[in-house]
């Protein structure tokens, strides 16, 4: 492509190493240390005054809720601050001193920019009025809102389809964004609406949906409190939902036991120094996990199959393990599958999982004996080809002990975006609902598409491809959240528009269609205000809770636009005032979309009262062990295969993970404390046997190579590092490696990505 020639542009940014330091692994999380790194990042980007003024506001009822994970408050959220490092680190980011203005794009080309690394890009600052990169030109430059929007207009309008268009949207968005922006996908024309669920939690989406009839976990907050067994798979809370650890302090003050089943032993599960309380900071903290379940990459139905194997060899001994009352009553498929489990015997299920018999059998008599049971997972469940079924094991086990619609029981996919699941909720999907559809017309008067949209990996084909060439994304950092980085990069400059509504630079930005359009919005913690009164938007929680979020900050800058504003205007813009739909009134009056909400999305009734002060949960059959919406009225007990990962003599099975100092795809800094490094991100964790067999050296510099269809992907330049990892699997950090997913390996049925299970080589540099 001619775009591509005349910018020479580094997709990935530098692959030079930063100076690398190593410590012992951390053997607790928070503490006195998480509340000083924390606060050292928050003065260094917005000073005391404005940290303390913004912390005091963060996840409390009549303030803003935390930009980073969706972790719900408390009923009584504390005074003393209820957020955590990483919510802190969020804020400081969002709040920044720093900005990009006119004078930093005027100063850096985009070939320039593109080959700082995504710390450095992230940490440019807050952007500040619209910019436009034009067709040839490799600097942004000022535009008008107004121009900006006919822009879009223009370029939409001359599509030959209204497919040709896709329509991004990150978990970052308030419920009134998401809503809006689905509205005017729909009247469009199309159903190309991929978002960042598609890329995580997608697969429990399928997986619940199908056995249990709601795509959403079924706990409260307060469940954590009563629960007698918490199992986290999948998951590292102590970096990812920090918050996450007060509950399970909770549980263990209550009595309660945690399982932790994950291929590295993560600081956060090992023991807690909660921050807010006295004795977390003086004493040792709270040991949190009880056993550790050290399984494989991805053979995590292996082993909770052998649970359950074991599980049923007592049940028919007579001890009653399984809740014969409960499975009569409202499951469907227990025969089969007791007869699937004879096909595996407990020796070959225990080769595959790899994990010790000894935990096995003590995991197999606690569970025996407990039936308040909460299993929490994240993407170390979903991203796998597998991924939908690692749910549905969960889910067999849980409808095994009965552990479903009670207190201190249920399903709890942990989500990462602080909004996914409410932008999800109020219309944001790329399947077409018979039923939505129908409330869309009734209310808004104009006949929404009735064909599936594109999904993420769908979409970033289409784009690949030529079909699809207006690409427009509502937040988010879709190029380094994407699978096949190279193969994304190429997708994004071959369409003729890439617009981003963003509130920092990031890397899809310098990547850029043909031309390309930044859109500068209001952060979480800003002032919203019309008409000299703040409006506030709405946020729904990771366990189904809707509440409202109030901006306290002055916005960075005062040529900002919220979201629904840029939404709506780019929608009266396209219809030139020629629609059913009163574009311009319902981006300035949150409050009329809010009452739109109400007569389209079920459970929105009355939101604008609602969602006022602590807020409310949305519908939940589970709760109610309601399952009439599937056949027989009953969930549904799954039949799950065994992963199939065969590797070579040298091939490994890699997966990518966090660290400490990163949401997402934002880098706060080049540490993971908890992990041991410091100053460098280009890491691979390995086994110290894996390493003397292949003849590695600690340190030692490696590309690491995955050949997925006869095409090689490469991520270069990473150290070695010995860690305690199960042997034949790596551990490396996202994006750096994202490259060498490919964008066609997807999870069955949720289109997921691989990301958890990439089958590599190591290249040894010398």
């Amino acid at each position: 492509m001619s775009t591509i020639k005349k910018r020479d542009i580094s997709i990935l940014g530098p692959d030079t190493f930063t100076g690398i330091r190593l410590k012992t692994p951390a053997q607790y999380a928070a503490g006195l240390p998480a509340v000083k790194i924390a606060l050292q990042h928050a003065f260094k980007e917005i000073g005391v005054v404005k940290s303390f003024h913004a912390l005091s506001q963060m996840n409390q009822r009549e303030g803003f809720d935390c930009p980073g994970c969706a972790w719900p408050d408390p009923e009584k959220p504390s005074k003393i601050g209820e957020y955590c490092e990483n919510g802190v680190k969020a804020i400081a980011e969002e709040a920044t001193n720093k900005r990009v203005d006119r004078d930093f794009f005027a100063k850096y080309s985009i070939e320039e920019l593109s080959r700082w690394s995504d710390y450095q890009i992230g940490k440019s600052g807050r952007l500040t009025e619209p910019m436009v990169l034009r067709p040839d030109s490799i600097y942004y430059e000022p535009i008008t809102w107004e121009k900006a929007y006919q822009l879009i207009a223009k370029e939409l309008k001359v599509l030959n389809s209204p497919d040709e268009g896709v329509f991004y949207t990150s978990g970052r968005s308030s419920n009134e964004a998401a809503f809006l922006y689905g509205l005017f996908v729909r009247a469009f024309g199309t159903n190309n609406m991929p978002d960042c669920s598609n890329m995580c939690h997608e697969s429990s989406g399928v997986a619940l949906n199908e056995t249990l009839g709601i795509g959403k976990g079924s706990v409260k907050l307060d469940d954590f409190d009563k629960a007698e067994v918490v199992i986290v798979i999948g998951q590292n809370p102590g970096t990812n939902h920090p918050r996450m650890l007060s509950a399970l302090q909770k549980c263990k003050e209550n009595g309660g036991k945690v399982i932790s089943i994950n291929p590295l032993e993560e600081a956060g599960l090992i023991r807690f120094k909660n921050p807010q309380e006295v004795k977390g900071v003086l004493s040792s903290g709270t040991a949190l996990t009880d056993i550790h379940l050290q399984v494989k990459i991805n053979q995590d139905i292996a082993l909770l199959k052998l649970i359950i194997k074991k599980l049923a060899v007592l049940d028919k001994e007579g001890e009653n393990v399984f809740d014969h009352r409960f499975i009569e009553t409202y499951t469907d498929g227990y025969e089969i599958l007791m007869q699937d489990l004879e096909k595996y015997s407990e020796e070959e299920l225990l080769v595959h999982c790899g994990v010790q018999l000894e935990r096995v059998n003590e995991t197999v008599h606690l569970l025996a004996e407990k039936n308040k049971i909460i299993i929490c997972w994240a993407m170390g469940l979903t991203q796998h080809k597998n991924g939908v079924d690692n749910i549905k094991e969960c889910v067999n086990l849980l409808l095994l002990k009965g552990s479903l619609g009670k207190p201190g029981a249920g399903t709890c996919p942990v989500r990462g975006h602080s909004n996914v699941q409410g932008d999800r909720s109020v219309g944001i999907m790329h399947h077409v609902s018979k039923e939505l559809n129908e409330t869309i017309q009734k209310t808004f008067n104009f006949t929404p598409p009735d064909k599936e949209g594109l999904d993420t990996v769908h979409a970033i084909k289409a784009m690949h491809d030529g079909n699809a060439k207006v690409f427009i994304a509502l937040g988010g950092n879709f190029l380094s959240a994407a699978s096949d980085t190279l193969y994304t990069a190429e997708a994004l400059q071959r369409c003729n528009l890439t617009v981003n509504i963003s509130t920092k630079l990031n890397r899809t930005h310098l990547v850029p269609g043909k031309t390309a359009l930044i859109l500068p919005t209001l952060g979480r913690s800003e002032v919203d205000m019309v008409d000299g009164k703040p409006r506030y938007v709405t946020v729904e929680n990771s366990m189904g809770k809707v509440h409202q979020s109030k901006g306290i900050l002055k916005p960075v800058s005062g040529n900002l636009k919220s979201e629904p504003e840029i939404i709506g205007n780019i929608a009266h813009t396209y219809f030139s005032k020629g629609h059913s739909v009163d574009w311009k009134n319902l981006c300035i009056n949150y409050e009329l979309i809010r009452d739109k909400m109400a007569l389209v999305i079920k459970g929105f009734d009355n939101v604008n009262a609602k969602s006022k002060g602590t807020g409310y949960y949305l519908p939940n059959n589970v709760r109610e062990l309601d399952f009439s919406k599937l056949p027989e009225n009953k969930a549904k007990f799954s039949t799950c295969s065994l992963p199939d990962h065969s590797l070579a003599i040298d091939e490994f099975l890699l997966m990518t993970i966090r660290s400490h100092d990163q949401f997402n795809t934002t880098i706060y800094g080049l540490d993971d404390r908890y992990r041991g490094v410091y100053n460098e991100r280009r890491v691979v964790f390995m086994n110290p046997k894996d390493m003397q067999r292949h003849k590695l050296q600690k340190l030692d510099v490696v590309d690491l190579v995955s050949n997925y269809d006869a095409k090689e992907r490469r991520a270069s330049q990473f150290l070695v590092i010995p860690y305690n990892i199960p042997e034949g699997n790596l551990a490396s950090y996202f994006p750096e490696t994202n490259v060498l997913v490919p964008y066609n390996h997807y999870a069955d049925k949720s289109h997921t990505p691989i990301s958890k299970s990439i089958v590599v080589r190591l290249d040894l540099l010398q």
